[in-house]
């Protein structure tokens, strides 16, 4: 008597669920079969770093070469990426040869971009075509102080939500900070997904007072499918423009970004003032 077979499993392929999280394995395609079994394919999902740094800053040339108390600015921030997300896995994204050779005499991965690329979030998706990644967390070359536990906040939502735009927030905590249009202003729904960025002081009471608000920390994390299509686009989108602000481009081409709150102990430098406060900073904290 010959034993009987199982029954093949046939794909009921117009039965696919959305993505969903499961720690930092995510289900990529959850399918039943005619036997009303089911199978889950999972996939663990990649994370790189990606630091975009330029040598011409209009506000402060060469800035992510000063130095701050013994290092550079650019070296100060991949030293705190690195302690969110492995060494190898930490990469700086530059068309300017002095910064390829700084980053590579302190043992940094470096990636050659072109010039012509409109932002740093462009610079990021041309590099990103070189790295095998699922998603790409973006850290501002800017950014010597940046909290390492914000950077893995960022990573964690990013396994949580995958195939999500994540970006971090924090309260505003001064009217200084409130006027200051070199600090975005967030507004988000209450699940947290953004509405608007803007530089202006928002938002306000009908007598434009200042009663609560948030700031942007630039630390993003972006899914490598989304990078493509915000490259596709040749000129910055009308709003982008506006505002000077990126993260404005993926809203107007129609992604939701999800706000989270991270601590707000960074600092970006954009000016000359705000060189000389990080090297007082760092200095009484040495």
């Amino acid at each position: 008597m010959k034993p009987k077979m199982k029954p093949q499993m046939k794909r009921s392929v117009s039965n696919i669920l959305p993505i969903q999280a499961r720690s930092r394995k995510i289900i990529l395609k959850k399918r039943t079969y005619e036997n009303n079994n089911h199978h889950e394919e999972t996939q663990e999902i990649k994370p790189v770093i990606i630091i975009p740094a330029r040598y011409e800053s209009s506000r402060l040339p060469g800035k992510a070469l000063k130095y701050i108390e013994g290092k550079t600015m650019l070296q100060r921030t991949f030293e705190k990426c690195i302690e969110a997300l492995s060494k190898q896995d930490v990469y700086i994204a530059t068309n300017n040869l002095k910064i390829k050779k700084h980053c590579e005499e302190f043992g940094a991965n470096v990636l050659m971009t072109s010039s012509s690329c409109l932002t740093g979030t462009d610079r990021i998706a041309e590099a990103s075509k070189y790295i095998k990644c699922d998603v790409v967390i973006n850290v501002q070359g800017d950014e010597p102080i940046i909290n390492p536990l914000d950077i893995k906040k960022i990573i964690d939502t990013a396994r949580e939500y995958p195939g999500e735009i994540i970006n971090g927030m924090a309260i505003i905590e001064t009217l200084d900070e409130f006027v200051n249009p070199s600090i975005p202003k967030v507004v988000a729904r209450p699940d947290g997904k953004l509405l608007y960025m803007s530089r202006a002081a928002i938002p306000t009471t009908k007598k434009l007072q200042f009663e609560t608000a948030w700031k942007q920390i630039c630390i993003y994390a972006f899914p490598v499918d989304s990078l493509k299509t915000f490259a596709k686009q040749y000129n910055k989108t009308s709003l982008e423009q506006i505002e000077d602000i990126e993260i404005l481009r993926f809203v107007e081409m129609g992604y939701d970004v999800r706000m989270i709150q991270l601590s707000g102990s960074s600092f970006a430098i954009d000016t000359p003032e705000d060189l000389k406060k990080i090297r007082k900073y760092v200095r009484t904290k040495s």
